[in-house]
């Protein structure tokens, strides 16, 4: 195995690994009151030590696309990886990075969030208008994912990544939309 073809892999497998584990992360996190209930308090730990995570797999994700690149003949170019972002471009895969781009952004906003809700009142009493952020993330992450990734549209994980989609469309359609009008409506109304 050559070096490209390692960090190809490693890139794969981190881009499968995220989406399946920020799938997990929404799905603790919209029903986490009930889920505490029947599993105990552990589960609000295991979903902030899984935030962590992603983010660290997150990261490494556009390591690994940089090590890609080097490896084929090109030069290390965190740029093109973590900042080169285009809504007209030139290929329509430098569209589809600028999705993982956009999404890894958005992550980082959300991960500096959580910390600092620990250290201010503002930011814990609002925690959950941001956390709405993540499912904006997994769903550009997601179109990121398919358009651009060699796994997402083919068996086997095609058969996991189009179901989490769509139940994530649901949550953010039937559940999540709803409960922010019926608060935006009260904000008005006070």
């Amino acid at each position: 195995m050559t070096p490209a073809i390692i960090a190809n892999d490693a890139q794969r497998f981190l881009g499968l690994t995220l989406f399946v584990l920020l799938f997990i992360q929404l799905i603790l996190g919209v029903f986490m009151d009930k889920i505490k209930k029947k599993l105990g308090g552990w589960v609000f730990n295991f979903h902030v030590t899984e935030g962590i995570v992603i983010y660290v797999l997150a990261v490494f994700h556009p390591l690994a696309f940089m090590a890609f690149n080097h490896f084929i003949g090109g030069t290390w170019n965190p740029y093109a990886a973590f900042i080169n972002v285009c809504l007209l471009c030139n290929a329509t895969t430098d569209f589809y990075n600028t999705l993982g781009i956009i999404s890894f952004w958005l992550l980082t906003t959300v991960a500096i969030i959580a910390i600092f809700r620990h250290y201010n009142s503002w930011f814990k009493a609002n925690w959950r208008k941001f956390h709405l952020l993540n499912y904006l993330i997994f769903l550009i992450a997601g179109l990121h994912a398919f358009l651009l990734g060699t796994d997402f549209s083919h068996k086997p994980f095609v058969y996991f990544a189009v179901p989490a989609y769509a139940i994530v469309v649901g949550i953010v359609l039937f559940i999540e939309l709803p409960r922010f009008y019926r608060n935006f409506t009260a904000w008005v109304r006070s």
